[in-house]
C-alpha cells in the first residue's frame, strides 16, 4: 500500500509517496529532503496539533504505528540549528515595521510593560453600534501579529502562528515575480524559511499577503500618530489592529449586555463601510496615545540583554547587532 502526505513547509507545498513497509527514519528523511530542513516539527490535524513520528522508533515500519498518514496533511515547521550562519541570516531578515517599503529590522525586540495600562485598558462606547470598542492585548512572544491577526480571522487562534506563517510562505513561493528579492531583502526561499521561525516578526510584507488570503481588508492604526495604513483596501470585511512601534493588539467590540473583559462576545471582523467603527478605533488608540502606550523606534532609550550596552533608537540597535552579533534587544527603563 502506498501513503501519500501532503506537505505544508516553508518552501512551498509538496506531496511524497512512501510505501507502508517504510521506516519511520524514512518517513523524516524524506521530510527533510524535500523541505531542505535539517531540524523540523511537525504539526497536524486542526487544530493543528504536534507530531512526533520518532516516538516510534526510527526502524520501526509505518504499517505498525497507529498513525493515519494516508492523505493528511502535515506542516513543517523550521527549527533553529544553531549554525552561526543561519543567526546572521534571521538577523539580517527581522522585520518590526508595519510599512513594507521600509527595510527589515535586524533584532528581536522587548518593549517595557506598561502595567499600569495593562491592568486598565481604554474603552471607547460606540453608542450608535450599540457595544464598545476595547483593546484586545497579545502577548510579547515575537508573534503578535500573527496571533492579532489570527484571533480575527481563525476560528480558533491557538496556533495561529503556524497555520499564518506558513501561509504567507506558501504564498511568496507561488508569486515569485512579486515577491522577489528586492521587495524581501533577501531570496524568498530564504525568507520563507525564516518567516517560519517563531520568533521572526510580521510586518507590512505579512499583512499584504494574508489580507489577500483571507480576502478582508485590514487596517493597522500607528499609535503615535494614529495613521491609518490599509492592505487589501475594498472589501467587504475589515480586521482592525492596532501598531504601537514594536508591537501589535487587536481592536475588538463587544455588544451591550456583556462584560468587556470577557472576550466570548468579541467581534473582530467588520464592515469595511463602517467608518463609525473604524473612527472609535482611532478614538482608542488615541486613548493609548495619551498613556504612552507607544515605542518611538527612532528616539527610545535600548538596551542590549546580552551585554548590557545601552544606546538610542532602532538605528542604534542595528550598529550594534551588527558589530557584536548580538540581537536580543528591549526597552530601557
Amino acid at each position: 500500500m502506498t501513503i501519500r502526505i501532503r506537505l505544508r513547509a516553508p518552501n512551498g507545498l509538496h506531496t511524497v509517496s512512501l510505501e507502508d513497509t517504510a521506516a519511520v527514519s524514512d518517513l523524516l528523511s524524506t521530510i527533510s529532503a524535500v523541505t531542505e530542513l535539517p531540524l523540523f516539527d511537525l504539526k497536524w490535524g486542526f487544530p493543528p496539533q504536534p507530531l512526533d513520528p520518532s516516538l516510534y522508533g526510527l526502524s520501526t515500519s509505518l504499517s505498525e504505528t497507529d498513525l493515519k498518514l494516508n492523505g493528511t496533511q502535515i506542516i513543517v515547521i523550521a527549527q533553529a540549528t544553531g549554525d552561526p550562519s543561519e543567526a546572521a541570516a534571521k538577523q539580517a531578515s527581522s522585520s518590526s515595521t508595519n510599512d513594507p517599503t521600509k527595510p527589515a529590522a535586524p533584532l528581536s525586540l522587548q518593549r517595557k510593560q506598561n502595567e499600569a495600562l495593562l491592568k486598565d485598558t481604554p474603552e471607547v462606547p460606540v453608542p450608535a453600534r450599540g457595544g464598545t470598542m476595547v483593546l484586545r492585548v497579545m502577548p510579547d512572544d515575537n508573534s503578535c501579529m500573527f496571533r492579532a491577526l489570527g484571533s480575527a480571522v481563525l476560528s480558533s487562534s491557538l496556533d495561529s502562528m503556524t497555520e499564518l506563517r506558513s501561509m504567507v510562505a506558501q504564498a511568496i513561493q507561488a508569486d515569485p515575480d512579486m515577491y522577489n528579492e528586492a521587495i524581501l531583502q533577501r531570496k524568498p526561499d530564504e525568507y520563507c524559511q525564516w518567516i517560519s521561525y517563531s520568533d521572526s516578526w510580521g510586518g507590512g510584507i505579512e499583512l499584504s499577503i494574508l489580507s489577500k488570503e483571507f480576502d478582508i481588508e485590514i487596517c493597522s492604526i500607528n499609535v503615535q500618530d494614529l495613521r491609518v495604513d490599509r492592505f487589501n483596501e475594498g472589501r467587504a470585511k475589515r480586521c482592525i489592529l492596532v501598531y504601537s512601534g514594536i508591537h501589535y493588539d487587536t481592536v475588538a467590540f463587544v455588544p451591550e449586555g456583556g462584560p468587556t473583559y470577557d472576550t466570548d462576545n468579541d467581534v473582530k471582523l467588520f464592515d469595511a463601510a463602517d467608518e463609525t467603527i473604524l473612527e472609535a478605533a482611532r478614538q482608542l488608540c488615541a486613548e493609548l496615545r495619551r498613556k504612552n502606550y507607544f515605542t518611538d523606534t527612532q528616539k527610545f532609550s535600548i538596551k542590549c540583554n546580552v551585554c548590557a550596552w545601552k544606546g538610542a533608537g532602532e538605528t542604534g540597535a542595528v550598529k550594534h547587532a551588527e558589530e557584536t552579533g548580538h540581537m536580543d534587544f528591549g526597552e530601557a527603563t
